[in-house]
């Protein structure tokens, strides 16, 4: 990995300078918007649902696509949309695909069709696949590693979970005019952040591929991603056990097998294997997945509970997430010094323990608003796990990882979150369902509720024992391992003569 301090920095400073420039901080608060888009269209959509339905006259069936579709295109092509920044110049992938999102959030909020609606949504979780990774990459490459770059990690990442708060509160409100402004409000604000992003964005260099480009790769690995997705979004509808689900799991898996063979013999993969070797790099991912996943559907029980059992109002829900969201937003400039000084490992087990907490509290919600005593609570520590735990983990995935692979690894992070979001939400409501209590009285709804909570509640716990495994690790003596990248062959750091590249992440 090149080295910082023998190179300039992205903003013409010196490196060591720890003051950032206004160029960038512009460059920053433009990754930070597209970031910040991409969480608000993701939360605003839910609340506006009944109203698409009705004006539109659409099936429940049609109308979860939506949602799915936008699923379907974001966490299919990630693992894509990370290389191709890499291969392509991340600040040029970034702006042709911040400008398509741009265009369809303006033709979703215009579209009198449920189809076309559909594509549309398809269409921006496909950009979304694009700029999410690109921009994630355009910051680790910008900002040095340490400090200024966890400081950089901790404001994006807190964009996103700030994004995703305000968008149920601006849904609850733009809902009541239109729906339609749900699907446009984005588009204004991508068109202005595309405009100045061509200004500030620092070009950068495209990788000298060796061998090409791996188109296989590029064909098997994002037709895996779709089918998974799409087979985990269907099989609460069509059935976990049904012929059709399990072939579809199943052509997946083969898919994925041919991908890990193909990046295996290729001189210039899609994915590059060796990095998953790194025990930070898989806890990382394996901590996003199961925090992200715990996390959506954990908001989707909260929003039926209240807005089906206590009949509280799509804005008085959003309101009730909004102390969430705020803790997130305050403590945004703080999460890197924090990080600086305990480590990724202490903090996202930090924030583990407190958002198994949050939901082991909320476990205690009954028929009537407990407001005070349960929610705020819960939600609180929610907004607490979630500032420290997404910058972490974004930085301890990064850490160590060659500039030329900035993108796939952001890529593979953010691909780990929205199939960890798929999985384990088809899996909470698989649960929900099979207890039958659906239509019966409210009682028996919220007992319904109950086992997907548990769910929640394990799922948190799983992260938080993966987590511990890593500070586990860290009492015995640190090895560097390295791996060559023509042979993916490991060895021990320093060897003489070897052209090898750190795996390892340092937390």
């Amino acid at each position: 990995m090149t080295s910082p301090l023998n190179v300039p920095s992205a903003s013409g400073t010196s490196p060591s300078d720890d003051r950032w420039s206004p160029r960038l901080w512009g460059t920053l608060l433009v990754l930070c918007a597209a970031m910040f888009l991409d969480a608000l269209d993701v939360s605003m959509v839910g609340v506006a649902l009944p109203s698409i339905a009705t004006d539109l006259g659409l099936s429940t069936a049609a109308l979860q696509w939506i949602v799915s579709g936008y699923i379907l295109g974001y966490g299919g092509l990630l693992l894509l949309g990370g290389r191709a920044a890499d291969l392509l110049g991340r600040r040029r992938v970034f702006l042709i695909a911040l400008a398509v999102f741009a265009l369809a959030s303006l033709l979703g909020g215009l579209v009198d069709s449920g189809p076309l609606l559909i594509a549309s949504r398809f269409i921006k979780g496909l950009s979304a696949a694009f700029t999410a990774p690109a921009g994630l990459s355009i910051i680790t490459t910008t900002f040095k590693e340490g400090p200024q770059r966890n400081r950089a990690l901790s404001i994006y990442t807190t964009c996103a979970a700030t994004g995703f708060s305000m968008g149920l509160v601006l849904s609850g409100l733009l809902t009541e005019v239109s729906w339609r402004l749900t699907m446009l409000l984005p588009a204004p604000i991508a068109l202005m952040a595309l405009v100045v992003g061509m200004k500030l964005i620092p070009h950068s260099e495209r990788e000298k591929t060796r061998g090409g480009y791996d188109v296989p790769g590029a064909v098997t690995g994002t037709a895996a991603m779709l089918l998974l997705v799409f087979t985990v979004v269907q099989a609460p509808e069509v059935g976990w056990a049904s012929a059709r689900t399990l072939l579809s799991f199943l052509a997946a898996a083969v898919l994925l097998a041919v991908f890990v063979t193909i990046e295996r013999r290729t001189a210039s993969p899609l994915l590059r294997l060796g990095v998953l070797r790194s025990g930070s790099q898989l806890r990382a991912q394996l901590g996003a997945a199961t925090f992200f996943g715990s996390y959506v559907a954990f908001q989707f029980i909260v929003t039926q509970y209240m807005q089906s059992l206590l009949g509280w109002s799509a804005l008085q829900t959003a309101l009730a997430f909004l102390p969430a969201g705020v803790l997130v937003a305050l403590s945004s400039t703080k999460i890197g010094d924090v990080v600086d000084r305990f480590g990724t490992p202490r903090v996202i087990a930090t924030g583990f323990a407190l958002l198994v907490a949050s939901y082991a509290i909320f476990l205690q919600v009954d028929l009537t608003p407990r407001y005070a005593a349960v929610v705020l609570p819960s939600m609180l520590l929610l907004g607490a796990a979630c500032a420290l735990t997404f910058p972490s983990l974004n930085i301890q995935a990064t850490n160590g990882v060659d500039d030329d692979e900035q993108g796939m690894v952001s890529g593979l992070l953010n691909t780990s979150i929205q199939v960890g979001g798929a999985i384990f939400l088809a899996v909470v409501t698989a649960v929900i369902t099979a207890s039958g209590t659906e239509g019966g009285s409210p009682q028996a709804v919220l007992d319904g509720f109950r086992p997907g909570l548990v769910v929640v509640t394990v799922i948190a716990f799983a992260g938080l024992l993966i987590t511990l495994s890593g500070l586990r690790a860290r009492r015995t003596p640190p090895q560097s391992v390295i791996v060559a990248k023509s042979a993916g062959v490991a060895g021990v750091a320093g060897e003489a003569g070897r052209k090898a590249e750190p795996v390892g992440v340092r937390d």
